[in-house]
């Protein structure tokens, strides 16, 4: 039971960056910047708050060290960015819009964010 709460938790405060991540893209894809660096930029932004929410809030039990845990989680999240700009790319090739690609590519690496997350960034420490 507790793993369905962690992930509902993770998966609000994913919607929340979902919702930033896809704004901040938008509006840089409409100032005329190239979709792959709109992706990355609007990641960085993204990433901060979900960070920050899942830390505080959804696993707020497995706080460990801020600055190791905010590392781990960062390579966690340059991961699914990595998934996340070659899916963005591909699906962008096969003729999806910008922001429908990247709202798709977002939702398909979710899966890889949580379990990385859950099981290195923020593990439980052995007692």
């Amino acid at each position: 039971m507790h793993n369905w709460q962690q992930l509902g938790k993770f998966l609000v405060v994913g919607a929340v960056g979902y919702a930033i991540n896809l704004a901040v893209y938008a509006t840089l894809i409409h100032a005329g910047l190239h979709y792959l660096a709109a992706a990355a930029c609007s990641f960085v932004v993204a990433v901060a708050s979900n960070y920050t929410w899942n830390r505080l809030w959804t696993f707020r039990h497995q706080r460990g060290h801020v600055g190791a845990q905010g590392a781990r989680f960062f390579v966690v999240s340059l991961a699914a960015l990595g998934a996340n700009l070659v899916l963005l790319q591909l699906l962008i090739t096969l003729g999806t819009s910008e922001v429908v690609g990247q709202a798709i590519a977002i939702v398909l690496v979710t899966p890889l964010n949580f379990i990385g997350n859950k099981l290195w960034s923020f593990r439980r420490r052995k007692k």
